[in-house]
C-alpha cells in the first residue's frame, strides 16, 4: 500500500525565495529515490511565504527510507534556519478509495 502525505511549511519573512530554490533541488534528489512515486512542491498563490508538497512513496518503508535519506537529513537541517518552527508539518494522507 502506497504512503501519501503532504508537507507544509512558512517561510520566514525576507526567507521566501531561498526557500523555494531549496525546495527545487530537493525535488530532484527525491524523485531519483527508488521508493518515491510523487514529489511535488508548489507555492501557494498570492502567499508567497506558503509551500505545500505533494509526496507519495510505494510503501512505508520507502517512506523511512526517504527520511533516512543523507539529502534528506541534510535538506531538514538547513530548512530549519528558513521556516517558521524550525520544520515543515507532515500530514498523512488515507485513501476513500
Amino acid at each position: 500500500m502506497t504512503t501519501s502525505l503532504y508537507a507544509r511549511m512558512r517561510a520566514l519573512p525576507g526567507h521566501e525565495d531561498t526557500v523555494a530554490r531549496m525546495l527545487a533541488t530537493f525535488a530532484v534528489s527525491v524523485r531519483s529515490e527508488p521508493g518515491n512515486l510523487v514529489f511535488d512542491p508548489w507555492r501557494e498563490t498570492g502567499n508567497e511565504g506558503s509551500f505545500f508538497v505533494y509526496e507519495v512513496y510505494a510503501d512505508a518503508s520507502a517512506f523511512a527510507e526517504h527520511l533516512a535519506s543523507p539529502h534528506s537529513v541534510a535538506f531538514k537541517a538547513q530548512l530549519a534556519d528558513h521556516v517558521a518552527g524550525a520544520a515543515s508539518e507532515l500530514t498523512p494522507l488515507g485513501s476513500l478509495a
